[in-house]
């Protein structure tokens, strides 16, 4: 059964070129193009799509608009086609927290890896989309009663590690949004490419008591902040003159991805071991499994995001599957999860 997606562009060529490429594979089947969101609302009421591509900047109504009614009127997986400008990284995380499934950034002149590796990756995205779950994620947020953190205080030298993927930037704000001052440092992998996670970082820095920043290396991990992977780095922890520190590097992929969960979580259960507590949110593929259990066997608290609140239940369900996640919790619950090993930790101390 092949995916049915409609591509939704003002440009002629952009439409052509992703329905060549979305066709490539065989198991997409582009089933009908729009010039614009009043073009794309009928088009998706007779065709009734899989997942729709949508461009932020078309004519009679802008994306973002268009996404907003949508996501509240017919839930559909969409994926944001976006451009690599500042601003255009600023709307796509915009159309992420409105509900979009994905974005890839348009291929430019010195995009890595040509043409090719831009359809490959709009593939995937377009697969884990028609995996995704927009409908109940929607229904299962309007429901979920909201726990309050009061306090994740814990001993020095503790530490929160994240990852998440497909789905994560949403995922991610609402852990963040509801972890108090007073925790430790928090570090940060999800899939992102150059050019969006330091508006990612800043956007969530508006949004949160924290203090959110894209990581740089050598930067030290101080309590009450958080540190984003910047896009094409892998992120570490060390411990250097006694104090934990963000280092960045551009090894080669981790379970295919850089920044990957994976090499962040296996460097804090090496480097904070029980002192670390970790979450693993929504995500298509395996990446952070092995890093999460390897945090797990180093004494660690982790927890996996559950399949009813993750947009695309696959890192968390792997980690799940492979003894890496202690329990498993809704997004809703996760801050408290996390905070309340934090202060067992401190009352063991």
């Amino acid at each position: 059964m092949s995916i049915k997606v409609l591509v939704v562009d003002d440009s002629a060529l952009i439409r052509e070129v992703l329905g060549r490429m979305l066709t490539r594979d065989g198991d997409i089947d582009v089933v009908g193009t729009a010039v614009d969101p009043i073009d794309a609302r009928e088009k998706i009421k007779t065709l009734n799509p899989d997942v729709v591509t949508l461009d932020i900047e078309m004519p009679n109504m802008n994306g973002l608009a268009f996404l907003d009614k949508l996501m509240r009127l017919r839930p559909t997986p969409v994926v944001m086609v976006s451009t690599l400008t500042k601003k255009g990284a600023s709307e796509t995380l915009l159309a992420l927290e409105l509900g979009a499934v994905d974005f890839v950034a348009k291929p430019s002149a010195e995009f890595a890896g040509g043409l090719d590796a831009f359809g490959a990756g709009l593939r995937e995205k377009i697969r884990a989309a028609a995996k995704s779950d927009v409908r109940g994620r929607a229904i299962s947020r309007a429901e979920a009663p909201k726990v309050a953190v009061r306090t994740a205080a814990a001993p020095v030298g503790s530490l929160i590690a994240i990852g998440a993927s497909t789905g994560g930037v949403e995922a991610i704000r609402t852990v963040l949004a509801d972890l108090p001052e007073d925790c430790p440092p928090v570090v940060i992998a999800q899939h992102m490419p150059p050019g969006f996670t330091g508006r990612f970082a800043a956007r969530l820095d508006e949004l949160c008591a924290l203090k959110v920043a894209e990581a740089e290396d050598r930067m030290p991990l101080l309590p009450g902040h958080a540190y984003v992977a910047r896009g094409d780095y892998h992120l570490r922890v060390e411990r250097s003159s006694g104090q934990l520190k963000c280092r960045l590097g551009q090894e080669g992929l981790e379970s295919g991805h850089r920044p990957s969960v994976d090499v962040l979580f296996t460097s804090v259960a090496k480097t904070v071991g029980p002192m670390a507590v970790g979450a693993i949110l929504t995500g298509m593929g395996r990446d952070g499994a092995r890093g999460l259990k390897l945090m797990r066997e180093a004494g660690a608290y982790t927890v996996g995001q559950s399949a009813s609140s993750a947009l695309v239940y696959g890192m968390p369900r792997v980690a799940f599957e492979e003894g890496a996640v202690v329990e498993q919790a809704s997004i809703e619950q996760i801050a408290s999860k996390l905070a309340q090993a934090l202060v067992k930790l401190k009352s063991a101390a």
